[in-house]
């Protein structure tokens, strides 16, 4: 395979070439979680008229792709939904269809099974899938810092890692990070519990700690006046991007274009989301009805320094280094999670993020 990290200036796909490549599209599979199931209807370009001349030329086609997210329609995928919402998508000559994740939905699976051209999920997941057999590509790390948390209860004496030693803590069985920290801080006496999603366990001990994402779960208990710290897993040593958008190797080397304006679109949505998310946001609602506003605007709002900071203000939106991914792999290695190393060249690319 060649290198995907051959960085080159990449303009816009023209569409007629995208259709020329014969990509086969495949209908959706299963049932959709969450709100409206993130079904769109499809849009047609406008018919254009050919300068200096009295033909007009025939309606547009557009691509018929799917991506899949990682969850119900939230904030976290907010660059995806303005995409959607301001016709960027549209423009770059797809017709885009945006499926949720939800319990039990492996993003992963249904793109290397072809039944979505496009997935989101977490760094350390594209690792296992490689080493599984299932050649994933990330095409963009959206969060720069991922927003994945162990939160306790504040007025807590937990100022670190360690301090959570001797504490039931809720979290789901297996997962990358939580391995490292009690491996790194050395958290023998740990009382571990199956995480469930729900959090009466959590909250009827005052000592306990839980999973949780910085930008949602304060929110939701602050508004049962619950008041709550959190330690960001990142902060530990564990760094893998998050929300990060994917392909399969056999996709993208078939079709580069529609890679790339899949690619363009998106990180033009998270562009526009920076500074528009009121607009978006009441967009998102839609697709998860259950969701409210005001926990989307606290969303939108700490979610920024994730997105837009670190690499991305110089750099871009989307944009990821050799040395993370090597990091991650090696820590991977180091737990015995993966079994071998992996060329993490063949694992990321930045090659089809919009160029300066």
């Amino acid at each position: 395979m060649r290198n995907l990290n051959q960085n080159k200036k990449k303009t816009k796909p023209a569409l007629a070439a995208m259709l020329l490549m014969g990509a086969v599209i495949l209908n959706a599979c299963g049932g959709n979680a969450g709100g409206t199931g993130g079904t769109n209807a499809p849009v047609n370009a406008e018919p254009e008229t050919t300068t200096g001349t009295n033909q007009v030329e025939a309606p547009q086609e557009l691509v018929e792709v799917k991506q899949i997210t990682n969850w119900f329609a939230q904030a976290e995928h907010g660059g995806q939904y303005a995409a959607l919402l301001k016709g960027f998508y549209e423009e770059a000559g797809l017709d885009m269809e945006i499926e949720s994740g939800g319990p039990g939905i492996s993003a992963t699976q249904i793109v290397a099974s072809g039944n979505a051209q496009f997935g989101m999920g977490q760094g350390d997941e594209i690792l296992f899938a490689r080493q599984n057999g299932i050649p994933l590509v990330v095409l963009a790390g959206i969060f720069q810092k991922n927003p994945q948390a162990l939160m306790f209860h504040k007025g807590q004496d937990i100022q670190g890692f360690e301090d959570l030693d001797g504490r039931k803590v809720y979290v789901g069985n297996g997962v990358a990070y939580w391995e490292y920290i009690r491996t790194k801080y050395n958290l023998d006496n740990v009382e571990q519990f199956a995480y469930n999603g729900q959090l009466a366990s959590f909250l009827e001990d005052e000592t306990a700690v839980s999973q949780s994402y910085m930008t949602s779960e304060p929110f939701t208990l602050a508004q049962e006046g619950i008041e709550v710290d959190y330690l960001l897993n990142a902060d530990s040593g564990y760094m893998p991007y998050g929300n990060i958008l994917f392909t399969t190797e056999k996709f993208l080397e078939e079709n580069p274009d529609i890679v790339q304006a899949y690619v363009e679109a998106s990180i033009e949505g998270w562009n526009y989301y920076k500074d528009n998310y009121s607009e978006v946001n009441a967009f998102i609602q839609e697709f998860n009805p259950d969701m409210p506003i005001d926990k989307l605007e606290y969303s939108a709002q700490e979610l920024q320094p994730l997105v837009y900071g670190f690499e991305a203000e110089e750099h871009g939106v989307g944009y990821m280094t050799q040395e993370r991914w090597q990091t991650l792999m090696d820590q991977l290695l180091e737990l015995g999670l993966l079994e071998e190393a992996i060329d993490v060249e063949t694992v990321y690319t930045n090659e089809y993020l919009p160029q300066d």
